[in-house]
C-alpha cells in the first residue's frame, strides 16, 4: 500500500462546469511488478499450477477481451447491459443514491445506464470509479466528465482486495460490482470481499452485483472457447506477459487453450495445457518451471450462480437482498442489496 497517494485534482470556476475531478493512485507499476513476481513464483510452483486472472489484462489482453464481448458465443456482457438498460431507473429509484461507486470500472460503458438514470432523477452528484489501471481510469474520468460536467468525479486506482478502504464515503452510495467479476473469486475470497464491502457501507447504502447464472454447460463452454479462437489468443497472451515482464521463455504454440466446466463447483476453468514435457526458464525469478505432457496451468475461474446462492452470500455478508433483475432467458442476474 502506498502511504502517500498521487492525487491530481482540478476545479473549474465556470458555472457550467463546477464539478471537481480527482484521481488518487494507490498502486504503481512497481507494486504491480512485485505482485506479478509474487504470483508467478507461487503459482508456477503450485500443484496444480495457476495464475490469477488479473495478468490476462495487459493492453493486448484488454483489446482481445473487448473482442470477446462482441462474439456471438459470449452472452454475459450483452445480457447485463440489456438488464441495466431496462431496469436502471428502477435500481436508482430503490437505492435513492446520489453517488455511484463502480468497482473494476474499466471504460464504464454499461455504468452509463446508471449514471443516466441518476441524472434524470436529478440525484447524480458524484461518480467514483475504482480500477487497477491508471491509464484506463484517466480516460474514463475524462469521458464521463464530458458527459456530466456538473458532477464530482473521484477516481481510485488500486486493487479492490487491498484498497477498498480508500473508496469515497460521502453521499448516499450505490456500489456497483458488475461484469460477473465476483465469479472470478473462490468461495472464501468472495466471502472476504463481500464482507469488506458490507462493513464499509453505511445503513441504507446499496450494492449492485452482476452474476452469471447456471445454464446448459454447452453454452457455457462455447462462451469460453469460441469458434474464432479469440478466447484462446486471450488466454495464451498471459504467457506473453510473463515473457515480456519476467524474462520467461514460454513458446505459446507449445500450449493449448482449454475450457472445462466443474459441475460440483459450478464454474468454468480456463487453462493452458502443455502439449509436451517441457522446461520453461523464468529469468527474472531465476527458476525453471517443469511441465509434464498434458499438465494444466489454470488462468481463470468463472463461477456460475443461482439467484438463491447469490442471495445467501449477500445475507452472509450482512446485506439484505432487495431486488433481482434478469434478462428474459435468465442468463444473467443483477442483484440489489441494502446494508
Amino acid at each position: 500500500m502506498i502511504s502517500s497517494p498521487k492525487i491530481s485534482d482540478s476545479r473549474s470556476d465556470s458555472p457550467v462546469d463546477p464539478g471537481r475531478v480527482g484521481v488518487s493512485v494507490y498502486i504503481t507499476e512497481r507494486d504491480l511488478e512485485a505482485a506479478l513476481r509474487r504470483d508467478a513464483t507461487v503459482g508456477l510452483s503450485a500443484t496444480p499450477k495457476e495464475l490469477p486472472p488479473r495478468w490476462l489484462y495487459d493492453e493486448v489482453g484488454s483489446k482481445l477481451f473487448s473482442r470477446i464481448t462482441r462474439l456471438p458465443e459470449y452472452y454475459p456482457t450483452r445480457r447485463e447491459h440489456s438488464i441495466l438498460r431496462t431496469h436502471a431507473e428502477d435500481i436508482c429509484a430503490v437505492s435513492e443514491a446520489d453517488t455511484l461507486v463502480e468497482l473494476g470500472s474499466g471504460s464504464s460503458e454499461k455504468t452509463e445506464e446508471l449514471l443516466g438514470a441518476m441524472s434524470r432523477f436529478g440525484r447524480l452528484r458524484r461518480f467514483a470509479p475504482f480500477d487497477v489501471d491508471e491509464v484506463t481510469m484517466r480516460d474514463t474520468v475524462g469521458r464521463i466528465k464530458m458527459l456530466y460536467p456538473g458532477i464530482d468525479i473521484d477516481g481510485v486506482v488500486g486493487d479492490f482486495e487491498e484498497h477498498l478502504g480508500h473508496m469515497p464515503t460521502s453521499g448516499r452510495r450505490l456500489i456497483a460490482f458488475l461484469g460477473g467479476t465476483i465469479g472470478n473469486l473462490g468461495p472464501e475470497a468472495r466471502k472476504r470481499l463481500l464482507g469488506s464491502l458490507a462493513s464499509g457501507m453505511s445503513p441504507g447504502e446499496t450494492l449492485l452485483l452482476g452474476t452469471d447464472l447456471v445454464k446448459d454447460r454447452r453454452r457455457l463452454l462455447a462462451a469460453y472457447d469460441d469458434a474464432e479462437g479469440v478466447t484462446a489468443a486471450f488466454n495464451k497472451n498471459v504467457l506473453a506477459v510473463l515473457n515480456r515482464r519476467l524474462g520467461a521463455h514460454f513458446e505459446l504454440d507449445n500450449f493449448d487453450h482449454v475450457a472445462v466446466y466443474d459441475d460440483e463447483l459450478q464454474r468454468i476453468e480456463m487453462r493452458l495445457r502443455s502439449r509436451s514435457t517441457q522446461v520453461v526458464a523464468v529469468d527474472a525469478l531465476d527458476i525453471d518451471v517443469k511441465f509434464d505432457e498434458g499438465e494444466d496451468l489454470r488462468t481463470e475461474i468463472s463461477t456460475k450462480f443461482t439467484v438463491g446462492q447469490v442471495e445467501e452470500e449477500l445475507r452472509a455478508a450482512g446485506l439484505e437482498p432487495v431486488a433481482c433483475y434478469s434478462d428474459p432467458g435468465r442468463d444473467f442476474a443483477v442483484s440489489l442489496a441494502r446494508r
